[in-house]
C-alpha cells in the first residue's frame, strides 16, 4: 500500500494560505450576498419595501450617518479610530443655526463645515504629534465638544426661522432630497481619493505598517491626520443637513452616531486594525443595517430583537477579520 502523503492530489491540499484566501473573500464580499438575501426577503415580505418612497425613505434617513461612516472609513484603514463625530455633528449644527440670522444660510454653513475641519484637525494633531491614543484622543474631545454644544445653547432648542435654513435638509432634484446626492457625492469624491491618488496609497500604506511607510518617506502623522479632518469636516455637514431637516440646532443630537458609523464601516469588512478596506462595502455594510431596521419595522417585529440581531451581525463581521488576520500570518 503507497503511502498516503504520497498519493494524496496537491490541488486539494488546504493550506493555511488557501484557507486565508478562502476567509478574505468570504469579508470582501460576504457583504455582498448577506445585503442581496435579506433585500430578496424584504421583498418578498412586505409589499410596501419596494415601494419608491420607501426605498427613497431608507437613503435620506442614511444619508447623513452614510457621509460619516464613508469619511470614517479613511480613518480606520489608515489606523484611526474617530469618536468624536457625533458631537460634531451636533455642534456644526449649532453653529450653523446660531450664526444664519447674522450672517445669512451659504455663510453660516460654510463656517459650520470650517469649524468642523478645525476640530478634526485638532483630533489628527493630537493623535500624531501628542502621541495620544486615537480611541482615548476623540473620546475626550467628543465630550468636550459635547459641553460647548450645550455651553452654547444652554440646553434650549436653538429653532432658525429662515425658510432657506430647511432647503439643504429638505429640497430635491428629481424626487431625490439633496442630501442623498451629497451622499452619492461624498461617496464618489472619498472612492476616487481612495483609488485613484497618491494619497489614498499613503492612507493603504500608513494603516498597514506605519514604520515601512515612514522608511519610505511617507509623512505618517500629516496623512493619519488628513483623515481625521476630512472625518471632522464631514460629520459637520452631515450635522448641518440634520438641523436643516428641522431648522433646529440641538445640543442632544447625534449621541451614539458615531457608534453607528463604525459599525457599518465594519460589518462592510474594514479591518479594525487598518491597511484593508473599500468605500463601497462600507456603503453595503451601511445599507445592510438599514434594511434590518427598515424589515423589522414593517413586519412589527419586536426591536429587542433587531438591536440583537445587529449585534449578532457586528460580531461576525470583526470575528470574520480576525481569522483573516490569523490565517495571514
Amino acid at each position: 500500500m503507497s503511502d498516503q502523503a504520497s498519493t494524496q492530489d496537491p490541488s486539494v491540499v488546504t493550506t493555511p494560505a488557501v484557507r486565508g484566501r478562502g476567509m478574505s473573500a468570504l469579508r470582501d464580499y460576504g457583504i455582498i450576498i448577506a445585503f442581496a438575501v435579506l433585500f430578496v426577503v424584504l421583498a418578498f415580505a412586505s409589499p410596501a419595501f419596494l415601494t419608491s418612497r420607501n426605498l427613497l425613505n431608507i437613503l435620506d434617513q442614511q444619508s447623513t450617518i452614510g457621509v460619516i461612516a464613508v469619511t470614517g472609513t479613511l480613518v480606520l484603514i489608515a489606523g484611526g479610530l474617530d469618536l468624536s463625530t457625533g458631537a460634531v455633528f451636533a455642534l456644526s449644527g449649532i453653529v450653523a443655526a446660531l450664526t444664519v440670522d447674522t450672517l445669512g444660510v451659504p455663510v453660516a454653513m460654510t463656517l459650520a463645515v470650517i469649524c468642523g475641519l478645525v476640530l478634526g484637525t485638532v483630533n489628527g494633531l493630537l493623535s500624531t504629534v501628542g502621541r495620544i491614543n486615537a480611541i482615548i484622543a476623540t473620546l475626550a474631545t467628543g465630550i468636550m465638544i459635547r459641553g460647548l454644544a450645550i455651553a452654547l445653547t444652554g440646553g434650549q432648542l436653538v429653532r432658525v426661522a429662515d425658510p432657506g435654513f430647511a432647503t439643504l435638509g429638505r429640497g430635491e432634484i428629481l424626487g431625490v432630497k439633496y442630501s442623498v446626492w451629497l451622499f452619492l457625492a461624498v461617496v464618489i469624491l472619498s472612492v476616487v481619493m481612495l483609488q485613484t491618488t497618491t494619497v489614498g496609497r499613503y492612507i493603504f500604506a500608513v494603516g498597514g505598517n506605519a514604520e515601512a511607510a515612514r522608511l519610505v518617506g511617507i509623512r505618517v502623522h500629516l496623512i493619519k491626520a488628513v483623515t481625521f479632518a476630512i472625518s471632522a469636516t464631514a460629520a459637520a455637514l452631515a450635522g448641518i443637513i440634520s438641523a436643516s431637516r428641522v431648522a433646529t440646532g440641538q445640543a442632544d443630537t447625534g449621541i451614539g452616531l458615531e457608534i453607528s458609523a463604525i459599525a457599518a464601516i465594519v460589518i462592510g469588512g474594514t479591518s479594525i486594525l487598518g491597511g484593508d478596506g473599500a468605500i463601497w462595502r462600507t456603503v453595503l455594510g451601511l445599507m445592510l443595517l438599514a434594511l434590518v431596521r427598515n424589515g423589522f419595522n414593517l413586519l412589527d417585529i419586536n426591536p429587542i430583537f433587531q438591536q440583537i440581531f445587529q449585534g449578532g451581525i457586528i460580531l461576525t463581521a470583526v470575528a470574520v477579520d480576525a481569522w483573516v488576520r490569523k490565517e495571514a500570518t
